[in-house]
C-alpha cells in the first residue's frame, strides 16, 4: 500500500512541476530568454513522462468510458464541493487575484463536466464525439466547440484571447 501512495504523491508531483515549468517558460519567453524557456518546456515534457509512467503503475488509466466517468466525478467534486468554499474564502479574505481565479476555474469546470458528460454518454453508445474544432480561451480555460465567441462569457476576454486546440 505504501508504493500505490507514494505513486500518488510522485504523480502529483511531477504534474504540478510540468504545470510549473510550463508557466516560467512563458515567463522566460516574455523576459526575453528563449533558450531559458526551451529548457522549462524540455524539463515540463520530461515531468510528463515521469507523471504518465506513475500513473500507469497506479493503474489510473483504464477504458476511454471508465476515463471519462472519473473525469466527470472530478469536474463535478471541483465546481459543486471544492471551489465554492475556496472562492468563499478568498472574497472573506479580501484576496480579489484568487477571487477571480477560483472564480473562472469554478465556473469552467462546470462547463468541462458538461461536456465529459456528453462525451460518456457518446462513448457508452459506440460513438466518438462529431468532429469540431475546439477552442480554449487563455485567460479563464472556458471550452468551447465550433468557434470562438466575440467575447469569453466567463472573463469577457475577446475572441483573440481564445486558442484553437490542435
Amino acid at each position: 500500500m505504501a508504493t500505490h501512495d507514494n505513486l500518488k504523491e510522485a504523480f502529483a508531483g511531477e504534474s504540478q512541476a510540468n504545470r510549473k515549468y510550463l508557466a516560467f517558460a512563458k515567463k522566460a519567453d516574455a523576459d526575453g530568454f528563449p533558450q531559458v524557456a526551451k529548457l522549462f518546456r524540455a524539463a515540463a515534457e520530461a515531468e510528463t513522462v515521469h507523471a504518465h509512467a506513475h500513473l500507469r503503475a497506479m493503474g489510473g488509466i483504464k477504458s476511454t468510458e471508465q476515463n471519462l466517468q472519473e473525469a466527470v466525478e472530478g469536474e463535478s467534486y471541483e465546481f459543486k464541493s471544492m471551489y465554492p468554499p475556496f472562492l468563499q474564502e478568498a472574497q472573506q479574505e479580501k484576496n480579489k487575484q484568487a477571487e477571480i481565479s477560483f472564480k473562472f476555474a469554478l465556473d469552467v469546470e462546470e462547463i468541462h463536466h458538461d461536456l465529459y458528460q456528453k462525451a460518456l454518454t457518446s462513448v457508452k453508445a459506440g460513438s466518438d464525439l462529431p468532429e469540431k474544432k475546439i477552442y480554449i480561451c487563455e485567460i479563464c480555460g472556458n471550452t468551447v466547440y465550433d468557434e470562438a465567441p466575440e467575447k469569453c462569457p466567463i472573463c469577457n476576454a475577446p475572441r483573440a484571447k481564445f486558442k484553437e486546440v490542435k
